[in-house]
């Protein structure tokens, strides 16, 4: 455990060293809010304004945090894995420098050498992820607070959960990554592609029947709705104190994934979290072994 520890801390300072490394993982969610309050905050207020109907009056705060708990949780949805991602490049930065090499060369066991770089790119994912939620929550509040401290510790439970997923996540696919262009390329595809397949840029609930059921198999979406649910739970139950039928609050859940259905089984909020807590001990168990059979494959 000593030679694990003294690896993260290692692995650690090198991170915060590489100032270009720190500030493009730190600026990745800042970017995203902005062009998510900018190009998709219209979109979500006019979905919710279409779904109240005729006649009843709501309060443009109560709409306010509909549509700023839709983009929070967006937010952090996307931000758990992609910033995993980039923080966990000192791993393939080490193939590159040739220090991997060395560390392998040292009395380290592979499983040790892994830990050290998963922990330590978990930890400052979940520093920068936090700190993105405190911004988030500085937003709402500025906008219409309707968490409850329930909510709000759901939600530090839904990102610590999220960011342990994307941290195995990315360690098993840098494991095969050895140079900077395959860096840039994969985080490209992540950036761009992995918010489509976990609902956050678009709700898996506007896509194809067929689409819907094979999304419902990626870890990522379960964690997503559970960060909708935290998220948007309080503004839902302040629709229904404002009288809105609860089939209408039902249906704008159902619209936002905050209700999932696993082959017309509605999946519950502890389900969710069942589902996020054993996919990420199979990835990391995943990833370790990977490492330790590489290893010896090394060592012959």
């Amino acid at each position: 455990m000593k030679k694990t520890g003294y690896l993260i801390k290692r692995n650690m300072k090198l991170f915060f060293k590489d100032k270009g490394m720190f500030l493009t993982s730190l600026i990745t969610p800042m970017i995203l809010l902005v062009l998510y309050v900018t190009f998709l905050g219209s979109i979500f207020r006019d979905s919710f304004t279409s779904a109240i109907p005729d006649g009843l009056e709501v309060s443009e705060n109560l709409i306010d945090a509909l549509v700023g708990g839709q983009l929070f949780s967006s937010l952090l949805a996307v931000c758990c894995v992609t910033v995993a991602f980039c923080s966990n490049l000192l791993m393939v930065q080490d193939k590159v420098s040739g220090a991997r090499t060395d560390l392998t060369m040292a009395p380290v066991k592979s499983s040790s050498l892994a830990l050290g770089y998963y922990i330590a790119s978990a930890a400052v994912t979940l520093i920068i992820c936090l700190v993105t939620t405190g911004i988030g929550f500085l937003y709402l509040a500025n906008i219409g607070w309707y968490f409850s401290a329930t909510d709000v510790i759901g939600i530090l439970l839904d990102v610590f959960l999220l960011v342990m997923f994307g941290t195995a996540l990315s360690s098993i696919i840098n494991f095969f990554l050895s140079s900077q262009g395959q860096i840039s390329a994969v985080g490209t595809i992540v950036s761009a592609g992995y918010g489509f397949l976990c609902g956050a840029y678009m709700p898996i609930s506007n896509f194809s029947e067929g689409l819907q059921k094979a999304l419902m198999f990626i870890p990522g979406t379960y964690g997503t709705s559970l960060l909708r649910n935290h998220a948007m739970g309080g503004a839902c139950e302040a629709l229904l104190k404002e009288d809105v039928p609860k089939g209408v609050v039902n249906a704008i859940k159902d619209t936002v994934d905050c209700n999932l259905e696993f082959f017309e089984h509605s999946v519950d909020i502890p389900t969710m979290y069942l589902v996020m807590g054993i996919s990420v001990i199979v990835l990391l168990a995943v990833y370790i072994l990977m490492n330790i059979v590489g290893g010896k494959k090394r060592i012959r």
